[in-house]
């Protein structure tokens, strides 16, 4: 993701890709010559360098250097998960707070243009489906895939009902890593909406699917195609129709609104409660996956059943 945050900020009018830092020098290289910036060999001289700085690195890192490029004054882009806790996420925040800095959150999702679709139809969400498969990706296993993959839904669907969540049922699997490679939660939100969410990082297709269904008809989009139909009840039957999206890159659209706070020193898109709120959901959900895993016996398989699967 870093490789990919440098290619985009060298392409947002009115920003300029300064300087890159990563603890695999030849890396930093690579990448500075590929998009441009200079390589720097701390986050003192990063921060010295730039007013806006990507985060991208692991999960368990992100207080450390977050939180130290917060201190030093410059305002902050952490990928999702804000952090691998709701203590370090605390931190962070105050951190922000206490140096009057941006602090935006990493949940693409949010800029992709099938959501903003979304968005504008929506009235009173009753019940949501998502489903968000991906084959296994070798990065990022430090975490499940609760925290790599289902957040993303978690946020935006904590952003669209906007309301407390009074329970959750989940199931998960550890297949070819330590932690959840296959996921389900269920949530009932304490407005009546509920939620089934699907997450695996071991499926052979890729897919990143969301169903909203209302009391006037529902809409089904296609985060991956960006895509997607209405559905709605008409003379005694039900009509369907395409829904209109502009094609768009959402990484784009996401620096872009970063870089547009930073100037403005305003609210960003996805802020740092946000991000808390949804780590908040997907801790509770990998405990409760936890839980039954030890109640009931549920082991990660081994690599020949794994081959075999």
């Amino acid at each position: 993701m870093g490789r990919n945050h440098a290619r985009v900020y060298g392409l947002i009018e009115g920003a300029s890709l300064e300087a890159i830092f990563d603890t695999d020098a030849e890396r930093a290289k690579a990448v500075a010559l590929e998009f441009g910036g200079e390589v720097v060999e701390s986050l003192e001289a990063l921060a010295a360098r730039c007013d806006a700085v990507s985060v991208a690195v692991p999960t368990n890192r992100h207080l450390e250097v977050g939180g130290k490029l917060l201190s030093l004054g410059v305002n902050v882009l952490v990928e999702k998960p804000i952090a691998r806790n709701e203590e370090e996420a605390s931190e962070l925040l105050r951190i922000a707070g206490e140096a009057k800095r941006v602090l935006q959150i990493g949940h693409i999702e949010r800029f992709n243009p099938v959501l903003q679709q979304l968005e504008h139809r929506l009235n009173r969400p009753r019940f949501i489906e998502a489903h968000r498969l991906s084959s296994f990706p070798n990065r990022s296993l430090d975490i499940g895939v609760v925290l790599d993959l289902m957040i993303h839904d978690l946020e935006v669907i904590l952003h669209l009902v906007r309301s407390p969540v009074s329970t959750i049922d989940a199931v998960g699997v550890a297949v070819l890593s330590k932690h959840e490679d296959i996921a389900n939660a269920r949530l009932r939100f304490e407005n009546g909406c509920v939620a089934n969410i699907t997450a695996s990082r071991i499926s052979p297709e890729k897919m990143r699917k969301i169903r909203v269904f209302q009391e006037d008809g529902y809409l089904s989009l296609d985060y991956q195609e960006q895509k997607g139909k209405m559905f709605w009840i008409e003379s005694g039957g039900i009509r369907q129709a395409e829904v209109e999206i502009n094609p768009a890159e959402p990484l784009m659209a996401e620096l872009t609104a970063f870089v547009e706070a930073v100037r403005e020193q305003g609210e960003p898109t996805v802020t740092g409660q946000q991000g808390a709120a949804a780590l908040e959901v997907a801790l509770e959900i990998t405990r409760r996956i936890h839980t039954d895993s030890e109640k009931f016996g549920i082991g990660r398989m081994d690599e020949a059943t794994a081959a075999e699967e």
